[in-house]
């Protein structure tokens, strides 16, 4: 009988490679060779589920096609999301103090607002800038503010629109928060309520890929904390690049506290407030 390791299939140094660099060309992601194990142990889940019994074999029919919707299930397995709510809070409450009350300069009333969280994983960074929104910025009736909230995974895509979390993702929203926007659903598990999942579009988008993000245009502020970090040079520039040109003139953009846009890009220059350093791309009377 053969043993339980001669049913694992391998991977070897070549394939690795081949297999990193075709999932940086689909995603724009550079898979850390440091972390082979969690690399190679993902694969070798996916070549089992999808009913390959060899590293070749499923390659292959994924490069051409041979796998519906494999691709997909792919990003979904190696990307990582791990979020909660008010997490680096500082920024959000520039948002309200600040940023909100410039971009509201350059509407009238009634015009639209636009806020896009990418990565939004499963959806907690969407609902905590919607629930800081309707608590701390006085104007917000005045307003249509639109949320949207995108990310590669297809799966924490479909968590973020349940709005159901355990209390680990809860553990810094201040009580009286939870209170007022979610209800019981199960043991130590709270939902969101109706209302405040209603009012964020989700959808799937690849930020390095022009095509994906055509989609969005006339964004006044972005969140894009703490995915820049697993691109290489060259996407992060095509990453600025996307969402410079899906933003109004003036719009903001907020980073992970390690990441720099002044390291990727000289098109958004950086704006210092007390809260937090953001990213703004110029507005047309800097541009003229």
């Amino acid at each position: 009988m053969s043993s339980l390791a001669a049913d694992v299939p391998t991977i070897s140094d070549d394939e690795l490679a081949k297999f990193s660099d075709f999932f940086y060309r689909k995603t724009g992601i550079r898979l850390d060779e440091r972390k082979r194990y969690y690399m190679e142990r993902r694969i070798v889940d996916r070549i089992r589920a999808s009913g390959c019994h060899a590293f070749a074999d499923y390659f292959a029919r994924l490069k051409f096609g041979g796998l519906a919707n494999e691709l997909e299930a792919l990003i979904n397995e190696m990307t990582v999301n791990e979020t909660y709510f008010w997490r680096e809070n500082y920024q959000f409450e520039c948002m309200t103090r600040h940023m909100l009350d410039e971009i509201a300069r350059s509407k009238r009333p009634g015009q639209r607002i636009r806020i896009w969280s990418i990565p939004c994983s499963t959806g907690e960074e969407p609902y905590t800038i919607a629930i800081h929104i309707l608590e701390n910025w006085a104007r917000a009736d005045e307003f249509e503010i639109e949320l949207f909230a995108s990310d590669i995974d297809s799966n924490v895509l479909k968590r973020a629109k349940q709005g159901i979390y355990e209390e680990r993702a809860l553990s810094r929203l201040p009580a009286p928060l939870r209170a007022r926007y979610f209800k019981p659903a199960g043991p130590a598990r709270w939902q969101l309520i109706d209302d405040l999942r209603s009012s964020i579009t989700f959808g799937p988008v690849n930020l390095s890929d022009p095509q994906d993000t055509v989609r969005y245009r006339e964004i006044d502020l972005i969140f894009c904390r703490n995915l820049l970090i697993y691109f290489d040079d060259v996407s992060r520039r095509l990453a600025a690049d996307n969402m410079f040109d899906c933003m109004t003139p003036g719009g903001f953009i907020c980073l992970g506290h390690s990441e720099s846009m002044s390291r990727i890009s000289n098109l958004f220059r950086p704006r210092q407030f007390a809260e937090a350093l953001v990213y703004q791309k110029p507005s047309l009377r800097e541009v003229a």
